[in-house]
């Protein structure tokens, strides 16, 4: 399990990284700051707060969607179908961010409630994250200057700045998510009969930052024991897989600046004999959620229903 998390840390880590950085570009909108909406269904998960961390959470708005940061109180976000359309399975939903926000409308409510309209219990993960500045302004400038620090230039422009060294990379630990998530998984399983949960077929999906988490509950965690994966524009480098890893269900668009020609987490769940369906999409960027118009990346979550289905994870 050590070797697992070691692995993770020093490989597909600075992948979310990354993951942080091209979800900042994606999203260069003005940041307009709002007051924290009602959550009236999110139930506190009691994992702890987040050590170092005097500033308290707040939101902001970012192309029209709500984004929360500076996450101390995990919580868990009940979607749930209509009983006469339940199929029984369920999905934990992790939105990303670059573990700094959670883009919770774009990748957290609206996909969970189109899995419920699925007939497929939805359960978004609000997990605990990384300080940033108080203020807005210098949450701003912060994000401002991580991009600078990583985006690679193009030619006759100034050199890039060096990746993210290894110190920096061992220093992102995902001990409180991985817990978050563990916590979300154990209040699913003990509340399978009133939410009507099938609980050997409880799944989780991740986009970006969300897509690292759910990998890294699938490599290292020894609570959760997921029926299939579906990682969304994430990481791509390979991984060890562990014997019992679930099937998965990989996206990712040609344009996403955490693409650039990998393919080793397909490779890696290929040679290991655990089913994999990979669809690379020819536009789309990154952080497109269910999807922008006019590119190829928006059909994506009807081949997720199907894959689903195939693979009888939404028998009644």
């Amino acid at each position: 399990m050590l070797f697992n998390f070691m692995k993770f840390t020093l490989s597909a880590l600075v992948l979310i990284f990354a993951g942080f950085v091209s979800n900042a570009y994606a999203q260069d909108g003005t940041i307009y700051p709002m007051d924290k909406p009602d959550e009236p269904n999110a139930i506190i998960l009691g994992t702890g707060g987040v050590d170092n961390q005097p500033a308290q959470e707040s939101w902001f708005r970012q192309w029209g969607d709500p984004m929360a940061r500076n996450i101390t109180t995990a919580t868990l976000t009940p979607f749930l179908p209509d009983p006469k359309k339940a199929t029984g399975a369920a999905i934990i939903v992790a939105p990303g961010g670059g573990f700094r926000w959670l883009s919770l409308s774009n990748e957290g409510w609206k996909v969970a409630q189109a899995l419920a309209d699925q007939g497929i219990a939805a359960f978004v993960l609000k997990y605990r994250l990384f300080p940033t500045p108080e203020s807005i302004e210098g949450f701003t400038e912060s994000m401002n200057r991580t991009f600078a620090e990583a985006t690679p230039r193009g030619e006759g422009e100034a050199e890039a700045a060096p990746a993210p060294t290894r110190e920096r990379r061992m220093a992102w630990s995902l001990d409180n998510q991985l817990e978050d998530a563990e916590a979300a998984y154990a209040l699913i399983v003990k509340n399978a009969g009133k939410w009507g949960v099938d609980v050997s077929r409880i799944g989780m999906i991740g986009f970006s930052a969300g897509a690292g988490l759910t990998m890294h509950c699938t490599l290292n965690s020894e609570v959760m024991d997921l029926a299939f994966i579906g990682p969304i524009y994430g990481g791509m480098n390979a991984v060890e897989v562990p014997k019992n890893a679930p099937p998965m269900f990989n996206v990712i668009a040609t344009d996403d600046f955490l693409f650039n020609g990998q393919f080793g987490i397909i490779e890696s769940w290929y040679k290991a004999g655990i089913p994999v369906e990979f669809h690379l999409y020819q536009n789309g960027g990154h952080g497109f959620g269910l999807g922008n118009p006019d590119r190829t990346s928006n059909r994506w979550f009807g081949s997720f229903m199907y894959w689903l289905e195939v693979n009888g994870f939404l028998k009644k």
